[in-house]
This record gives structure tokens, sequence and C-alpha cells, in this order.
């Protein structure tokens, strides 16, 4: 059997999503079975040589756990204490007393922007959900609702903005000034997290309908009554907990502007900066401020540690097996495909940035991939049609498309359909759609901004 090539390889692709979708939707095969076959039969199908292809899967289902598996598990493990202590439930009636029930999608948009800053998109998401829960059993309003705004706070954050690590890869490609990049992601980010995140919320929550029970929600919300003001943490000390991960990372990103790069304090503040350690640092506070504190023996401390875990272990599997999928899509020169296409075409940069980015995310999934590819491929060809555009524009360009329509390869979205306790359909109708409005929303912002600068 020869190797598929060109347009052969787009068709092949787009057969392994829609039979992916069909299996799972329709037939009901559990998502981790689905994705190692069609990967599998993908690779098998193009013609890669077969010893490549399990090789294959194994090093994007590996490189996707590699970072996933510890922010989720350690991210679990906060939550989990969060939510025993009464921390998420503190945080919960602060938002609701200042905003008031009728503006709480406001409210987790707003906290989800200031915390995903510096976080990738999971590990904001597992920081921050434990709050959505609590927040939606408060109101008694859909998950979806309170979620929503959550989600697309995080995502406009993660592919636009620096400082965080896809969005500031970008700015480096393209020689871009950080500070205008983060102004100009600012003004055109915003809107786009208020239309696909509150707006979009109120409309979609009307016509989906979670399940009554979600396991995992059980995981973050106390049955038990409310507990009395006096028994919760404070809300200082709890703020302080959950934003230790993210205050850490912050600082990393900014060692090289306090000590000389390569020396030792320099080396230890980007150590505590990676997601890994800056997270087990917060669960090992979360111990003390969350636990012993609140009187929590070491025993009862353990077994929330160990309980946790297990609800997480199947979306754990989910995740990396997507990654596995993006990677034989990768490896079987898919990417490669969609690249050449692209530069064919001769568009307008901001245009080639974006569609470049889109073209690579629909194909892998990732956004952060998404961009970093498309900044290597994009930036030589604007710096050679001697640059018409302002570099920060272009940075945001990429970014947009590197956020849309996530669907079946993306771990994202088989983080967000199981914690919402969604059907495959219903992630569509949501999370798909909501990324996809960011992303056509951020291009045309983009292109207004061009316009004006």
């Amino acid at each position: 059997m020869g190797v598929a090539h060109g347009s052969m390889l787009l068709i092949y692709a787009l057969v392994a999503i829609a039979a992916l979708i069909l299996l799972i939707t329709r037939f009901k095969v559990y998502p981790f079975l689905v994705l190692i076959i069609v990967s599998l039969l993908l690779g098998l199908a193009v013609g890669m040589p077969m010893d490549q292809i399990v090789k294959s899967f194994e090093t994007g289902n590996g490189n996707t756990l590699g970072h996933i598996a510890i922010v989720v598990g350690l991210g679990t493990m906060l939550g989990k204490m969060m939510a025993e202590s009464g921390g998420a439930e503190r945080v919960a009636t602060t938002l609701i007393r200042w905003f008031g029930e009728k503006n709480i999608h406001w409210a987790m948009m707003v906290v989800a922007i200031i915390v995903g800053l510096p976080v990738f998109f999971e590990v904001g998401f597992v920081l921050l959900i434990p709050i959505a829960f609590n927040v939606a059993k408060r109101t008694g309003k859909s998950l979806l609702l309170i979620g929503l705004p959550m989600v697309a706070g995080l995502s406009v954050v993660h592919g636009l903005i620096p400082p965080h690590p896809a969005a500031l890869l970008a700015v480096q490609a393209y020689h871009a000034d950080i500070g205008r990049t983060i102004a100009y992601g600012l003004m055109v980010g915003v809107p786009c997290a208020i239309i696909a995140g509150p707006l979009f919320a109120l409309f979609i929550h009307r016509f989906i309908k979670l399940p009554e029970s979600n396991p995992l929600s059980e995981q973050f919300v106390s049955k038990a009554d409310p507990k009395p003001d006096s028994e919760l943490p404070g809300f200082g000390v709890t703020l302080f907990t959950i934003l230790l991960p993210v205050i850490l990372m912050l600082i990393g990103s900014w060692a090289d502007l306090v000590f000389t790069p390569k020396t030792l304090p320099n080396n230890l503040l980007h150590f505590i900066g990676t997601s890994d350690v800056a997270l087990l640092i917060a669960v090992l506070v979360s111990f003390w401020t969350f636990g012993a504190q609140r009187g929590f023996t070491r025993e009862q401390i353990q077994k929330f540690c160990g309980d946790c875990l297990a609800p997480i272990a199947g979306i754990t599997l989910i995740v990396g097996a997507g990654g596995g999928f993006g990677r034989v899509l990768m490896d079987s020169g898919v990417s490669k495909q969609i690249v050449e296409l692209a530069q064919n075409e001769h568009l307008s940069p901001l245009l080639l940035g974006w569609l470049v980015a889109a073209l690579i995310r629909l194909a892998t999934g990732s956004a952060t991939v998404a961009m970093t590819t498309a900044c290597g491929i994009v930036a030589p060809i604007a710096s050679a049609g001697a640059m018409t555009v302002k570099p920060e524009l272009l940075v945001l360009a990429t970014g947009s498309g590197s956020l849309i329509f996530s669907h079946v390869n993306d771990g994202g979205f088989w983080l967000i359909k199981e914690y919402f306790g969604m059907t495959v359909g219903q992630t569509f109708k949501t999370w798909s759609l909501l990324e996809t409005i960011i992303s056509l929303l951020g291009l045309g912002l983009t292109f207004a901004l061009a316009a004006v600068l």
C-alpha cells in the first residue's frame, strides 16, 4: 500500500474525524477506545510505516498527559481541599454577594480572565471549576450559565494575551512589542469574552438540559447544609491559596527581569514558576490552610486526595488519547499539507496567520500547537513580504485562529464535556461554538484595529 499524498491526506483526515464523532455519538463507544482505534486506522490508511503508527500515538498521548495528567491531578486535589474546607463555598458566596445573583455570570468571566493570565487553560479550568459548581448550586442556575463565561474568559487569555505561554511565543516569533500586544489583546479579547461568554451563555443555556446528577460536581460540592459563616475559611486565605499557583507562575515569567539569566536565583524562580511545581506548592499549602487549620486530621486529608482522583481517571485517559490522535494527524503529514495549501493562496498576512493557525488547530486539536506552528510558518512569509501589518496584530490574528472550533481531537473538549456532564452533541453546541465565536470575532476585531492603527 502506497503512502497517501496531497488532497487524499486531507480526505482521510476528514473521514477519520467524522468516524470518531459518529462512533462516539451514534454508537456510544467509549471515547478512549474510539480515539485509539481511529488513530491506528488513520495511520494505516495514509500508509504510515506500521512500526511508526503506535509510536506516534504513544508520543502524542505521552506529551499531552505529561503536562495535563499532573495538572489535572494536582488541580483536583487543590479543588477538593477547597471544597471540603468550605473555601469554594466562601468564594461562591462572596462573589454572589458582590455581584448579585443576576450578574454572577459576569463575575465568573472577570475572575477567569484574571486567574487565566499566567496559567494554561487546563490549569485555570481545574482551579475554577469547583467555584463554578458551588455558585451553580447556591444560585440554582444552570452550570452552563456559570461555566461558559468562565471558559470563555480562560480561552481568550489563552489565545490572545501574553504572558500566556502560547501568546508569549508568538510575540517572540513575530518580534512584537509585549506591552502593546497586551494592550491590543485586551481591546480585542474583552469584547470577545463578553459576547462568547455571558451573552452566549444567556442564550444557549435555555436550549440545553444538563443531567440531574453530575458525579464530578459531587466531588466539589458538599452535600451537607451550608456551613455557618464562622466555620468557613476566610476569603483572604482562600483567595491566597487559589491564586498561589498563579502568583508563582507570574514570578517565574518575570525571573529574567529580576536576576541575571542562568544564575541560581533565576533558575530557582523559573523552576518554581512551572505549572507543575507551582500547583504542587499550592496543594501542600492547602493542606495547611484548608486542612490542618480547619481541624482536619492527616488521615482525612489523605482520604480526600485519594477519593478525588478516581473520577478524573477516565477524563485523563481520554484527554491523552485525543493528544495521540492529534499526533498521528501531524506525523501522517496532514498538518504539512494544510500549510502548503495556505501558502499557495497569497492572502493578507493577518488572514494567513489566522487561517494557518485555524487549520492546524482543526487538525491537531491543540491551540498551543496551532499557535506555535503557525508562527513558525507565517513569520518568515510576513517578514519576506515587507511587513505591512503591525506584528502585534499578527499575534492576535494567529491567536484567534488557534482557538477555532474545538472538537474531538482536543483535550479541552473532553475536559469540558466530562466536567459539565454533557453529551458530545451538547459539547459541540456549547463549547465548540463558543470557541468559534471567539475565533471569528477576534479576527474581525483585529482587522478593525488594523484599519484604525
